[in-house]
């Protein structure tokens, strides 16, 4: 079981960027996912989750109304659209599977993680 993050870079501030997460397994479509982003001396933090089916999606604070995040269960795929991105939201993003359905933002209950892709907002 594989998750494999990809679309990080190197943007300006105000920019935007779509990360990508592939799963290897249609199983992905039973459970929650979630984005999390850990920052050069900071811990892993919750961005974004959503259900199994979509129909429920929470995100941390500083990034609502900037960042969505949706899947396509069909093609086994996670997203996280990010705009007017800012200097703080530069981290290396990790795309999760939750062990339930629902979109948890605390990471021990996430038991599939992708290997992270880096985003750097830059003035």
């Amino acid at each position: 079981v594989q998750l494999q993050a990809s679309g990080g870079g190197s943007v300006q501030t105000g920019g935007s960027l779509r990360l990508s997460c592939a799963a290897s397994r249609r199983t992905f479509s039973n459970n929650g996912m979630g984005w999390f982003r850990q920052a050069p001396g900071k811990e892993r933090e919750f961005v974004a989750g959503i259900s199994w089916n979509g129909a429920s999606t929470n995100y941390k604070d500083s990034v609502k109304g900037r960042f969505l995040i949706s899947r396509d269960n069909a093609r086994n795929m996670l997203y996280l659209q990010m705009n007017s991105l800012k200097s703080e939201d530069t981290a290396v993003y990790y795309c999760a599977a939750a062990r339930k359905a629902a979109a948890a933002p605390q990471s021990e209950l996430y038991n599939y993680w992708g290997q992270g892709t880096q985003v750097t907002v830059s003035s």
